[in-house]
């Protein structure tokens, strides 16, 4: 391996995690192309558990370019040496690094114990008794001092041979400290929750045998999650388990050993085994308290509302309103019970009828504008959402992660069981889109004599995490439902909520190949579908359209039809490149001043969500504490600083999915439809992508694609425990 030797000078800049960036002086090196450098001084990077400048190290990396700090020495691994000399010696023992040991104890360590000091005093801390002046309790701090100095780097030594980075090595020393190594050979796979499962497996792999127990187990509990995540289950059957562990970890075995491994979690109260279903204990958990909670509000006091229906008549007179019959039943079924479902496609009334709830509730209360924030709590699980119903109503309305107080380097909610919101009307909006655990987190955070509406639209695309909560709350009957049917069409000839209601009927009518008011359908083969979608998106740029008006929609990132291609095309489109923006490349993708942009995570710290669609305003680089690129991202409003490294969290947002568009509405819609979209196209996808659209709705590609879209249903198979423990709980009353 090449390496380089020698000291480092001075430190630039270091972070929490470990990275630092210095000066490093060469003393020595295997490099042909480092020799030039010897006795000079250069610029390194990588990350390290501590650095001492009066310490030797060895480098193992290469020296490489940065396009904007120039050439830097990147550390992939290093080692340091002890210190050799009198001289050196004593300047450790002397250092901040050795607690209770000036200049002058130092020297005296060295002229009793001589240059292997370090060395004698590592093996055994009663050789200081021999130093003049040294007491056994200043001997054990001085010992102390050194061991804790040399076993870091040894256990970073030791976690590099089995296999772990050392961005990881430091992520387990920082958790777990000298017990680190311990950890690693004894309970590997207990370390998931800060290296990823994929890593540790790799690494017990080196050294363990596939079928070994601890790994079948670690595999077993793994298979639960990624089968949860990627099916939306919250249960599994012994079938899908052998199958899997199989097919996922290479793992064979007999049906009857798998017998006793499940056994055996189920004794370690890891897993819930009831009749033919098989649980993770916290998605079993998490259910079975969805129930026990929803029972729990639902038995509070009845509601008192006094003269309900003659506020909600004046209430149409004043605002001049008139709601039909469903839609007042919804009103009044919300505001008479503690827990109450609405649901409906597009263009049924769903955010009028939130607005009206609101207002009739205040009427009822006779709330001042105090009592209102105190006691109403609008919520949704996107920014997106939580604004439409904000700028609905005239209220504050906020993500769930907010409300609930969500803690990122911890992943937990301040919000909780044990620390309480108190407000008294809860509405939560696109409720389709909700998991298990987050409705969980929401249920546990709120007080049991409150008014919980649930409005959302079933036939959306279920929620990424496991779970179908809002389907499952109507199936069980157990809760009163309004369903919202009736279409309000914005012009005699508006079509986009009725094809909605076709696509979820499967029962599309061939006037969906004519164009009318709000929409038109286009066909294409899968290589015309960019130039179209190009001529489009230009015609409408002339028309004095941006692309905060316009928003394509497609189920897939990869293909010639992908995310990512599109984007670039409409990047050049709506943001072509200009001297007087300024843009910086990050891998292949440019980034510059007004492009639009996608969040991909939740960052509650920022009142940023994943799905939220922001503009860059300005680019530019800053020198304090270290030069790098910086990027002001306007949310609605709201500005948030990233850094060049913050940039993986967002994407291009001229095209997005079909999947993060929900929650979310666009004034005009473009969605291409291909058979190169084969794995995604299904009934739930394209619903979802049609009543995102509020005033036109372009559809490109080929009709049998959308056809055959619109006839497969097999996304709607999930299998979930909520039901059936909300019947439970009828089975106890």
């Amino acid at each position: 391996m090449q390496y380089i030797k020698g000291k480092m000078k001075q430190m630039i800049f270091e972070s929490e995690n470990g990275y630092k960036v210095g000066l490093f002086r060469i003393k020595e090196t295997n490099d042909a192309s480092m020799e030039e450098y010897i006795n000079k001084t250069i610029t390194f990077t990588g990350y390290f558990a501590h650095l001492h400048a009066e310490d030797t190290y060895t480098f193992y990396g290469n020296y490489v370019h940065n396009e904007r700090y120039g050439m830097q020495y990147q550390v992939s691994s290093y080692e340091r040496e002890e210190p050799k000399g009198k001289d050196a010696v004593i300047a450790f023992l002397s250092s901040s690094l050795v607690k209770g040991c000036g200049e002058k104890t130092a020297e005296l360590i060295v002229s009793t114990l001589g240059e292997e000091a370090i060395r004698l005093i590592k093996e055994d801390y009663l050789q200081l008794l021999q130093v003049p002046g040294i007491s056994e309790v200043k001997a054990k701090r001085i010992y102390n001092s050194i061991v804790k100095y040399a076993s870091t780097d040894e256990i970073i030594v030791q976690l590099k041979q089995m296999g772990f980075t050392i961005n990881e090595a430091l992520s387990i020393l920082n958790k777990w400290g000298e017990s680190s190594l311990d950890i690693v050979k004894t309970n590997l796979y207990s370390l998931i929750d800060i290296i990823e499962f994929a890593k540790l497996d790799q690494v017990f792999l080196r050294n363990n045998a596939a079928d070994a127990r601890e790994r079948i187990l670690a595999c077993l509990i793994e298979l639960f999650k990624q089968l949860g995540f990627k099916n939306g289950d919250t249960y599994l059957v012994k079938k899908e388990i052998y199958s899997h562990l199989l097919n996922f970890f290479k793992i064979f075995i007999t049906e009857e050993e798998l017998d006793i491994y499940l056994e055996e979690l189920r004794k370690d109260k890891l897993l819930i085994i009831d009749g033919e279903k098989y649980f993770l204990k916290e998605y079993f958990d998490y259910e079975r308290e969805i129930a026990d909670y929803l029972f729990t509000i639902q038995n509070q006091s009845a509601i008192k509302a006094n003269h309900i229906e003659d506020l909600l008549a004046a209430m149409q007179l004043e605002y001049d309103v008139h709601y039909n019959v469903d839609q007042k039943k919804a009103i009044l079924n919300a505001l008479l019970n503690r827990v109450s479902v609405i649901t409906g496609g597009p263009g049924t009334g769903k955010t009028t009828i939130i607005q009206a709830i609101v207002n009739l509730y205040i009427r009822i209360h006779q709330l001042n504008n105090k009592d209102i924030l105190k006691d109403i709590a609008l919520l949704a699980p996107t920014g997106r959402a939580a604004k439409k119903m904000s700028d609905s109503t005239g209220l504050p309305a906020m993500t769930i992660h907010r409300y609930l107080k969500w803690n990122k380097e911890k992943n937990e909610f301040q919000i909780n069981a044990f620390n309480k919101n108190y407000h008294k009307l809860i509405i939560v909006d696109e409720t389709s889109m909700i998991d298990t655990y987050l409705f969980y987190s929401l249920l546990s955070g709120v007080c049991s004599n409150i008014q919980l509406v649930l409005v959302g639209d079933f036939n959306q695309l279920p929620s990424v995490g496991p779970g179908l909560v809002l389907q499952d709350i109507i199936l069980s009957h157990l809760f009163i439902h309004t369903e919202l049917e009736q279409i309000y069409r914005q012009s005699d000839n508006s079509y986009i909520p009725i094809l909605a209601q076709e696509i979820k009927n499967q029962e599309v009518s061939s006037t969906f190949k004519v164009q009318k008011d709000d929409y038109n359908f286009l066909p294409a083969s899968g290589l015309a579908i960019r130039e179209m979608i190009r001529k489009i998106c230009l015609m409408s740029k002339e028309k004095g359209l941006t692309e905060e008006d316009i928003q394509v929609l497609a189920p897939m990132y990869k293909g010639e039809n992908g995310i990512d291609n599109l984007n670039m095309l409409l990047q050049d489109i709506f943001n072509p490149k200009e001297e007087s923006k300024k843009e910086v490349k990050v891998g292949d993708i440019f980034y510059r001043e007004h492009d639009k942009v996608l969040q991909l995570v939740n960052d509650p710290d920022n009142n940023i969500f994943n799905g939220d669609i922001g503009y860059i305003t300005k680019i530019e680089t800053i020198s304090y504490p270290k030069k790098k690129d910086v990027f002001v991202i306007d949310f609605l409003g709201n500005e948030v600083i990233y850094s060049r490294e913050d940039l993986n969290n967002v994407k291009h947002a001229y095209a997005i999915s079909i999947h993060k568009s929900q929650g979310s509405e666009f004034s005009h819609v473009i969605m291409p439809i291909s058979k190169s979209y084969y794995k995604m196209l299904y009934n739930k996808l394209i619903y979802t992508g049609v009543s995102r659209a509020k005033k036109s709705l372009i559809i490109i590609g080929e009709e049998e694609s959308f056809l055959l879209s619109i006839h497969n249903n097999y996304a709607s198979t999930r299998k979930t425990n909520l039901q059936t423990q909300l019947m439970h709980k009828v089975e106890e009353e």
